[in-house]
């Protein structure tokens, strides 16, 4: 644990980047051989066009890293947050603790903030517009989406009085967790039940990705699955049944043009939730 501790304590910017890049390989060949839905359409422009969102969700979080480690270092000066008031406990459980609470604020509860709010669901949807989710939709985010979700990942640390060491490994679990968990691959049922009760698998996240109410307004986890369990936001559906994208645009010509994605959220808002 001392060895983790100190690698992402002092991580370089180009290690985090290559992780994603990884995590973004690693399930593109996992599907690839073995898809959940034998999809009719370019993969490699697919990606591309996701790809290009990646990058700009890289950037906005390289120019802002300033803001996050600034945040760490104003928790720990001012000793603020719920991990100071913990008692004394092992590290492994102090870790996974902290984890926890960066996940229900930086990452739950700014997803069913954005799914209630209509000026940030026109963000959003740059994200459920995709008709065709895999691997490279994780990261489907329009720049202004990754700005407030930055903000909301400080609002987490303020909370939570995370160190740095957490808020990166909690940054390298919620990009790889989320690569998964959109991969277009199924888990066999007697596994998911059994990973699904702690971490939000694929079948458990693409139900969110259903085109209509309720399914849209539901399963918000992105690391863990148990807060959509104790809020009540839980759903399930067989994956057969599942058809991705949002009933208020399914013209897929609309979302297969960055310009065209990029000016989603200054349309005039049509009543998507």
């Amino acid at each position: 644990m001392d060895s983790i501790i100190q690698y992402f304590n002092h991580i370089p910017s180009s290690h985090r980047a290559a992780l994603l890049v990884g995590g973004i390989s690693l399930f593109w060949l996992i599907e690839s051989a073995v898809p959940l839905f034998n999809y009719k359409y370019n993969k490699i422009r697919h990606a591309g066009l996701n790809l290009f969102f990646t990058f700009t969700t890289i950037l906005v979080n390289f120019v802002l890293a300033f803001v996050l480690v600034k945040t760490s270092d104003w928790v720990a000066a001012k000793q603020i947050g719920v991990l100071f008031y913990m008692p004394e406990m092992p590290i492994w459980l102090f870790a996974i603790l902290g984890l926890m609470l960066l996940d229900l604020v930086g990452a739950y509860f700014i997803h069913w903030i954005e799914h209630k709010v209509k000026w940030m669901w026109q963000f959003h949807l740059v994200h459920h517009s995709d008709q065709n989710v895999d691997t490279t939709t994780a990261n489907r985010h329009h720049p202004g989406e990754s700005v407030f979700r930055l903000i909301f990942t400080c609002l987490a640390v303020v909370v939570t009085g995370a160190p740095i060491w957490m808020i990166f490994l909690y940054q390298f679990l919620s990009a790889f967790l989320s690569q998964f968990n959109h991969a277009n691959i199924v888990l066999p049922k007697s596994i998911d039940r059994i990973v699904g009760m702690v971490l939000v698998t694929p079948n458990i996240h693409h139900v969110h990705h259903h085109y209509v109410l309720p399914h849209t307004d539901s399963n918000y986890g992105n690391i863990f699955s148990i807060w959509d369990r104790i809020f009540g936001t839980y759903m399930s559906m067989e994956n057969s049944e599942i058809v991705y994208g949002i009933d208020t645009h399914q013209n897929q010509k609309e979302h297969s043009h960055i310009g065209t994605i990029l000016k989603v959220p200054f349309e005039k808002y049509r009543n998507a939730e």
